[in-house]
């Protein structure tokens, strides 16, 4: 029987749209490899589950399924059956009964964190300094600058709902720890990440290491997709 070739869905978290993605998916693409990035709402948590099931159903043959940040829980609450391993890029990871703000909250927060509420249409933005204090501290300033000026802020029917069984208890799983975050500190990712029993790597980058350390996530990857192709075989 043929190999199948494995795809890479990345999945971006609150403040960010697909584009977050676009140094690993180059470098991906450069080494022949396929992958996508979905596109998420972050209007509730199940409007975004929805939409990464729609980009899933896009997706022929098996799945390494990344997410960062807040698409962490996103990335774990999907049942298709094509994932195959999952990648948490700084990401967060509640277990079954928990919410996202239950994990992001579990710990002190950076000083250098930013204070996060509703706007008046009940949308949480991010401070446009908080891309270069905070989100993205290690990247350039015109890399911040786009940060800020293409976020996507997210609701709170997001953060507050109970997840269900997550699918990392049933896959492989892999963890990017973050080690200069101001967002999730370290602390926190290292319980989620040991929680799960992930694979981890950690490494000196900030919150966002999709845009200032792409190698780093690239590495990650195909560590995760030589091992998923490996099992295949």
């Amino acid at each position: 029987m043929a190999r199948q070739e494995v795809t890479v869905v990345l999945t971006h978290g609150a403040w960010a749209d697909g584009s977050s993605w676009s140094k690993v998916v180059q470098a991906l693409h450069q080494n022949h490899m396929e992958a996508v990035t979905v596109p998420l709402p972050l209007t509730s948590f199940a409007d975004d589950v929805a939409a990464l099931d729609r980009t899933l159903e896009r997706v022929a043959g098996p799945v390494v399924l990344a997410g960062h940040a807040y698409a962490g829980a996103v990335i774990g609450a999907t049942r298709n059956p094509g994932v195959k391993g999952l990648v948490y890029v700084a990401a967060l990871a509640p277990a079954e009964g928990q919410t996202v703000a239950d994990v992001f909250y579990m710990n002190a927060p950076h000083p250098q964190a930013p204070r996060l509420a509703p706007d008046g249409h009940g949308l949480i933005w991010l401070p446009t300094e908080a891309f270069a204090t905070a989100f993205a501290q290690n990247a350039s300033a015109a890399e911040q600058a786009v940060l800020s000026a293409s976020q996507r802020p997210i609701s709170p029917a997001c953060i507050t709902v109970p997840v269900g069984r997550p699918l990392w208890r049933d896959v492989p799983t892999w963890y990017l720890l973050a080690e200069q975050d101001r967002m999730i500190v370290p602390e926190t990712q290292r319980f989620m990440a040991e929680r799960m029993q992930a694979r981890i790597s950690a490494q000196p980058v900030d919150h966002t290491p999709s845009v200032t350390a792409p190698g780093v996530v690239v590495a990650l990857l195909n560590d995760a997709l030589r091992q998923i192709q490996g099992g295949m075989q």
